[in-house]
């Protein structure tokens, strides 16, 4: 991992909004909730314990933009001492912006995305076979849902057409069908952020990136601003079973979220984030690059829609939710032979950027070769009450 800086970081329009991060503070051998403004990094937990905390303000923005909080330095060096790669243990470095939230995320909820589920399914796992499915797939449904409503008349119409073609798939169920997918992506407090490497099984041989925005939601359902993700997964153990998809999400440093916490503002709403331009770049040591490009305004279920089928009267979540909105695209760029498509390599740097939210760039490690995770809710709990925070 090359050294990171605060071009790499920032937002287009630097710290004009309300930025939050999280950063780890040796000296107290614990993490802070920080406001990352223009003149310097602001430790501001002893107002706001956990950005679950802050999340819960009723105006999280105008909330921390009253908090003047303890300056801990520069952006630049704390940036710089990320990447595991030379980090100076006695420095602080940028952690994931997201604590004590249950990390949730949404899928099959773009078009094209949902095709390459299909294409998963009937490949069983078997990027060799994807190509002349792909094209079967598409002879049989077109390539262009995006205006179609899932749960509508004419989404229940094509599936029945379908069923009768045995052309259907759970995919297409949750696609297009009236209940979105929504899943449990790691463990509370698993996540990565920018600058650290991102896991993939070790024996996964069929995997990709999945850039997508996340959605920061208080306990009251009220989505309160956002960051960018990486749902990092494994098409080949999904492929071959949806019962895998634990498998297939959930791996150490597989949950990848930053780099900061946007608050919603007067400078970014969700009206905002509902246009969203996300791009995808990934560089292999092979020479190999990937680059993609879509919009959040592609997507098929409104994210309000997908909140509200998250949480409500049979759904709680006391702590808050972070809410991944599903990936806009499934890389399928030929890597060494044609046919067999895309998946990543040891070292590959994926760099998913947004103009309003900045850059998440991580670099790609098996599991077992990524930091292993040792600090949970105890820990964080403990580390609190011996600061006198809690």
């Amino acid at each position: 991992m090359t050294t990171l800086t605060v071009k790499d970081l920032l937002p287009e329009d630097g710290t004009k909004g309300t930025l939050v991060g999280r950063v780890w503070l040796p000296q107290v051998n614990g993490p802070a909730v920080v406001a990352v403004r223009g003149d310097g990094v602001f430790d501001v937990t002893a107002r706001f314990p956990t950005v679950s905390a802050l999340c819960e303000e009723d105006d999280p923005a105008k909330a921390l933009s009253s908090t003047k909080g303890e300056r801990i330095g520069d952006l630049d060096a704390i940036v710089a001492n990320t990447a595991p790669d030379g980090r100076d243990p006695k420095k602080p470095w940028l952690l994931a912006p997201v604590d004590l939230q249950t990390l949730k995320a949404a899928g099959v909820t773009f078009a094209i995305s949902m095709l390459e589920r299909v294409i998963e399914e009937r490949a069983k796992g078997n990027p060799a076979s994807a190509e002349a499915i792909r094209k079967e797939v598409t002879r049989l449904i077109g390539d262009d849902l995006s205006k179609l409503k899932p749960g509508s008349d004419q989404a229940m119409h094509l599936k029945q057409v379908l069923i009768d073609q045995n052309a259907w798939s759970q995919y297409l169920e949750v696609g297009i069908g009236p209940d979105a997918e929504v899943f449990t992506k790691a463990p509370t407090m698993s996540s990565v952020g920018t600058g650290m490497d991102a896991g993939l099984h070790p024996k996964s041989t069929w995997n990709n990136p999945e850039p997508e925005l996340v959605l920061f939601v208080s306990s009251r359902g009220e989505i309160v601003g956002g960051a960018l993700g990486n749902d990092v997964n494994l098409r080949d153990f999904e492929g071959r079973s949806a019962l895998l998809l634990s498998k297939a999400k959930d791996n150490n440093a597989s949950c990848s979220i930053g780099p900061l916490l946007r608050l919603f503002d007067d400078t970014f709403t969700l009206d905002d984030a509902r246009k969203l331009d996300i791009s995808l770049n990934v560089k292999g040591t092979d020479g190999f690059v990937l680059d993609g490009h879509s919009s959040i305004s592609k997507i098929s279920r409104d994210p309000t829609d997908l909140v509200a089928q998250t949480i409500g009267k049979i759904h709680q979540y006391p702590d808050g939710f972070v809410l991944f909105l599903g990936t806009m695209f499934a890389p399928v760029k030929d890597r060494d032979a044609p046919g067999q498509g895309f998946t990543h390599k040891r070292d590959d740097i994926v760099t998913i950027a947004a103009p309003q939210l900045g850059k998440l760039v991580n670099r790609m490690r098996t599991s077992d070769e990524c930091e292993p995770w040792t600090f949970g809710i105890g820990a964080l709990m403990k580390n609190l009450a011996q600061r006198k925070l809690i």
